[in-house]
């Protein structure tokens, strides 16, 4: 079957984050914009993932939980797990090699941990929108460890990219999926890079963007598992 995708959608969590990029406009939003399934992916934590997926438990809506890790060379990845647990688990490594430093509201943006009724439940205080100590090989072993697959994200990007920051896609058998923003040409990247999938994602902040891409994936079935089956 064919499903119609956005994998890269943030919260009101992280810092460049709107604040109406709540649990319930988001699922909202991508009901409205025709998608099938969607993944959370704030930066650097997983914190708001269990309340849209709990919004969205009765819509049809397929919520991957998912963080957006920023390596120590300043790449982003994009980590797709299969279960919520599996993304606290990575979440517990990666806050452990943030940096210790404060969130400035002012200066950055808040970093709004909310429920399924919206409400805001309180605030993380370190700055989540940093890079980590992880490299770019340990992102992608502690996902797959972890059950999901790492994603080097919008690779089309002249910053926090992989191909920006290190000149090429390294060589690593666990990394299968590329993504490219919601402007690049997506069949010309499949062009030049053949051996990988390209997913096209919006890495939307703000809500007027989620779904923009209208890309599909053909999966087996309308589920986490066989979605992650594909991207690895």
């Amino acid at each position: 079957m064919t499903l119609c995708y956005d994998f890269h959608i943030h919260t009101a969590l992280s810092p460049c984050g709107h604040e109406d990029m709540t649990p319930n406009n988001i699922v909202n939003m991508a009901l409205i914009n025709g998608l099938d399934a969607i993944a959370v992916t704030d930066h650097n934590s997983c914190g708001n993932v269990g309340a849209v997926m709990e919004v969205a438990r009765d819509t049809g809506l397929v919520v991957i939980p998912g963080m957006e890790v920023e390596t120590r060379e300043e790449i982003h990845v994009v980590c797709l797990f299969e279960t919520l647990e599996d993304a606290l688990r990575m979440q517990e490594v990666v806050y452990t090699q943030l940096p210790d430093r404060k969130n400035s509201p002012k200066l950055f943006g808040t970093q709004l941990l909310m429920d399924q009724e919206d409400e805001v439940v309180g605030e993380v205080d370190r700055l989540l929108s940093f890079a980590t100590g992880l490299s770019l090989e340990e992102v992608v072993e502690l996902a797959d460890r972890n059950h999901g697959v790492a994603i080097p994200a919008h690779i089309d990007r002249p910053s926090y990219s992989v191909i920006s920051n290190l000149g090429m896609i390294p060589p690593n058998p666990l990394i299968r999926t590329l993504e490219v923003s919601q402007y690049a040409d997506r069949a010309s990247y499949k062009e030049e890079y053949p051996a990988y999938r390209i997913l096209q994602s919006s890495d939307s902040h703000d809500l007027g963007y989620i779904g923009i891409c209208r890309q599909t994936i053909k999966v087996k079935d309308k589920s986490i598992s066989s979605i992650l089956d594909v991207l690895k």
